[in-house]
């Protein structure tokens, strides 16, 4: 059944992952229908927005109805967001609800139910399974980049093929969504959600959320920028084509890449993904030839593919896999974030200096930040033994206190339990069964 879950994971991330095959139609949405740069640039820029924040709502309800209900949601949104754009008649106003508000709201109900569910399925592989799961979200672009390259290559309307794609991208994630669901049995009852506001005071929350708006700051200027840095480094149009092309594929196979090194390193990865990034980042600005330019956007898109499993196999760890889908949209909205500020940033250096140098130092700067803020909060917390026991802890009950990453989960959970009465202290949800996180590659102990 896991394999067959993990299958249908890919199915909805693939086809999820067109949002970001957008630039593909503005060509014809500008010749055509009359469309200026600007307003096609803020249909995408809502439709990021709308994706990250949707997120934080489909997790919670996710914890509750499972991702069933969440996913098939997700399909009839993505789906009528499409065709909302194919009978918009090119309208600017209708191009955002049907692209800016239900495609972004049902990529963001559909993003985080693979996510969620293949953990449970896979809960000794966390980094290996996120990987894979998203990684086909950023092989999504590349695929329906081609086939609209090629159905507007043939003359078919932009509107006609908005159509094409909404029945049978729709389809497919409606029946990938009927196909998920959470593993039954001992320790699969649901886990109380921390309240949000003690999330974010949680300690490791925070270098999360900082980790995640370093790498992706630095991802997305670039990305929203690889073509004009392309141009401005001396290369012919065809070769900044080139460029983007090994980006997008960099960064599909850095989320596996980057799962797969998770398994084996734990968190130590999560810096030296933000340095390889800062220095690919550096290489790119740096470059002035073909080879170089396109060998440094395939390491950056490698290194910026890092951002969007590490972290989601992270939450996994700290908060246990039973939460990812209601704590880890929280550490995405530094995503959204990030997508409002770097790649604007990037234009606006351009147009201010008449070119990316000043940019790059920036964002060499915050990737810089950002890992040696997530190493030196490795580096405070405990580390956890093969038992699932912190070394050195006095007492039993204070080693399942500390034997969280950041810490502080169980006392959340026992305040929880306190609001819910006696009737829960002793159920599966209560402090004595919460799983303490031991790292990546081992299954969680239970405090006892």
């Amino acid at each position: 059944m896991r394999w067959a879950i993990l299958a249908a994971s890919l199915v909805i991330q693939t086809c999820l992952g067109a949002v970001y095959a957008w630039s593909a139609f503005v060509p014809a949405l500008k010749k055509n229908h009359g469309l200026s740069g600007g307003q096609c640039g803020l249909v995408f820029g809502v439709t990021i927005a709308v994706f990250t924040i949707s997120m934080i709502f489909a997790g919670r309800i996710q914890e509750r109805r499972g991702p069933r209900p969440v996913a098939m949601m997700a399909g009839l949104l993505f789906g009528c967001g499409y065709l909302v754009g194919w009978l918009s008649g090119g309208s600017f106003f209708w191009l955002l609800i049907g692209f800016g508000i239900l495609v972004g709201t049902g990529t963001g109900f559909g993003y985080v139910c693979p996510l969620a569910t293949c953990v449970r399925w896979f809960p000794q592989h966390k980094g290996l399974i996120t990987g894979v799961s998203v990684a086909g979200f950023g092989g999504g672009a590349i695929l329906l980049s081609g086939i609209a390259g090629h159905l507007l290559a043939r003359n078919t309307p932009v509107l006609e093929v908005f159509r094409l794609v909404g029945l049978s991208y729709g389809a497919a994630v409606l029946i990938g969504g009927a196909v998920l669901r959470f593993p039954s049995g001992p320790g699969s009852a649901p886990k109380p959600l921390i309240p949000v506001r003690e999330l974010l005071k949680h300690p490791e929350f925070r270098v999360l959320f900082a980790g995640m708006f370093a790498g992706t700051f630095g991802g997305l200027l670039v990305v929203g920028n690889l073509g004009p840095m392309a141009l401005a480094a001396g290369l012919p149009a065809a070769q900044a084509v080139l460029a983007i092309q090994v980006f997008a594929a960099g960064n599909a196979a850095g989320r596996i890449g980057w799962g797969w090194l998770y398994d084996r390193q734990g968190r130590a990865v999560i810096p030296i993904s933000l340095l390889a990034l800062m220095l690919a980042v550096v290489a790119l600005g740096s470059s002035n030839s073909v080879i170089p330019f396109a060998a440094s956007a395939a390491v950056a898109g490698f290194c910026f593919g890092a951002c969007f499993v590490l972290y989601a196999s992270q939450v996994a760890s700290t908060f246990a896999p039973e939460r990812l889908g209601s704590v880890y949209p929280f550490v995405f909205l530094a995503y959204g974030l990030s997508g409002l500020s770097g790649p604007a940033f990037g234009g606006w250096i351009q147009d201010l200096t008449g070119g990316f140098t000043a940019a790059i130092i920036v964002a060499a700067i915050i990737l810089a930040a950002g890992a040696i803020a997530v190493w030196t909060a490795g580096k405070r917390a405990p580390a956890p033994t093969s038992a699932g026991r912190v070394v050195g802890a006095a007492s039993e009950s204070e080693q399942a206190r500390k034997a969280e990453p950041a810490a502080g989960l169980v006392v959340l959970a026992e305040r929880l339990s306190e609001r819910e009465g006696p009737a829960s202290a002793a159920g599966p949800n209560s402090p004595a069964s919460l799983p303490v996180a031991d790292g990546p590659g081992r299954r969680s102990t239970e405090v006892s």
